[in-house]
């Protein structure tokens, strides 16, 4: 195995107009961590991985055509990056940081019926994610009883 190689795992490839800017807001908004970088000949970033804790996403510019931006389609959002951080880490504290950075703040840190406390977020370029911390565990019943639907885990429908 060489020290490039990669676990396998679902990924998400956000395109940024400015992806140098993009990878270097993400790490300081969220917290998100480099994992390798691809420099063009002008040292600049072509394409890049980071990490969140065992998560991954790529950073990249919009290519081809039909990968873009939300800063140019019109704030538009095909998919919401879901951020979930680990028991016990401060949402509140997670969710300053990010709006002092520039993130926008869509909705504050909120405890919600399935234990979750959730703020939701856009970035500079307009990607939209909700970032949670589980708060108390729930069983799958105490989850039925407080959603009034049905909760089954990793069985087929």
């Amino acid at each position: 195995m060489s020290e490039f190689d990669r676990p396998k795992r679902l990924a998400s490839m956000l395109c940024y107009v400015d992806h140098n800017a993009a990878f270097l807001w993400l790490e300081e908004a969220f917290g998100f961590e480099p994992y390798w970088v691809l420099l063009d000949e002008n040292g600049r970033i072509a394409h890049s991985g980071m990490t969140f804790g065992t998560g991954f996403s790529m950073v990249g510019s919009e290519w081809p055509a039909d990968h873009k931006s939300p800063r140019n389609l019109g704030g538009k959002n095909a998919q919401t990056v879901q951020v979930q951080l680990g028991n016990q880490e401060d949402i509140d504290t997670h969710c300053t940081r990010a709006c002092k950075a520039g993130a926008e703040i869509l909705q504050v840190p909120d405890t919600q019926f399935y234990s979750d406390r959730p703020y939701r977020a856009r970035d500079p370029e307009g990607h939209m994610r909700t970032i949670g911390v589980n708060v108390t565990h729930l069983s799958c019943a105490d989850w039925d009883k407080a959603s009034g639907r049905t909760l089954r885990t990793q069985t087929r429908l």
